[in-house]
């Protein structure tokens, strides 16, 4: 059997494959949302992110949602894809804990294509260049992505090519929902933290390639792909539809004003070499 490429490169509008989750490999004990190594209907490896996490849906939420933006902007993202759970999935676990997880994780969760054998990346064994460097801060500033620092740089050198992980700590906006219009505008500031701001000497450059890029439609199109299931009972009572608009604005609106995050990341990172 082939091995279907990582790599999604499909025009947009973006679509994802489902598959059906067929056997619990191993757990990463990585972080609070619980992932997992399964195998899938496919015949092929995933890292799973479970609905039923800590973190719940919104993590899954964030995960698309980057992972699509960053693969529209040229990054490297393993295929994402919709992973069904059958309610008699995992019974037989014996870890009561992973057994609870599977039991809360019933329906659509998510996968991203496993990448074997791949090392977490060090920039301190290979630098990477200052426009890769720039393009990776612009899309975290973006998405308010708090969880790509040094000690966890959520990127994997696989093929000698640089990818990048977990998007799901992004878009953390949606965690305090009502004030959504507030913190579209605010500029990141956890930007001083990221892994790659020392390198990141091209902000204005890429701010200049990427926004033209994320227009109102292709962002449409990726929020749309949030399936109905994890959007209903929000908290703030909306529908799914106006759920997906919520989001649909929070970004049109951040990526117009994009000025303001990649001038704070400038002024940061000026201010610390």
């Amino acid at each position: 059997m082939d091995h279907p490429s990582p790599l999604r490169t499909t025009n947009h509008p973006p679509e994802l494959r489902t598959v059906q989750v067929t056997r619990y490999v191993t757990p990463l004990r990585e972080g609070g949302s619980l992932p997992a190594i399964a195998e899938a209907d496919d015949g092929f490896l995933y890292v799973l992110k479970f609905r039923g996490a800590g973190q719940g849906v919104k993590s899954l939420v964030a995960e698309l949602i980057g992972g699509e933006i960053a693969r529209l902007l040229g990054l490297k993202i393993p295929e994402i894809v919709f992973a069904g759970l059958d309610p008699a999935f995992g019974r037989s676990e014996p870890d009561e804990e992973i057994q609870d997880l599977l039991k809360a994780s019933v329906g659509l969760n998510l996968g991203l294509h496993y990448l074997s054998g791949s090392i977490t990346y060090d920039p301190a064994v290979a630098p990477v260049d200052a426009l890769t460097a720039s393009r990776i801060v612009w899309l975290d500033g973006l998405l308010m992505n708090v969880d790509r620092t040094a000690r966890n740089t959520n990127m994997l050198f696989w093929n000698k090519e640089l990818w990048l992980i977990d998007h799901g700590a992004a878009l953390y906006f949606h965690h305090t929902w009502d004030n959504w219009q507030e913190q579209s505008t605010r500029p990141f500031s956890q930007i001083k933290d990221h892994v790659l701001l020392p390198w990141a000497a091209k902000l204005e450059e890429v701010d200049q390639e990427f926004r033209p890029l994320l227009t109102p439609e292709h962002i449409q199109n990726i929020v749309a792909l949030l399936p109905d299931e994890w959007l209903v009972n929000w908290p703030s009572g909306q529908s799914p539809n106006e759920v997906r608009h919520t989001y649909i604005q929070f970004l049109n609106t951040r990526i117009n004003q994009s000025a303001i995050f990649t001038n704070e990341a400038q002024h940061v990172r000026k201010a610390t070499i």
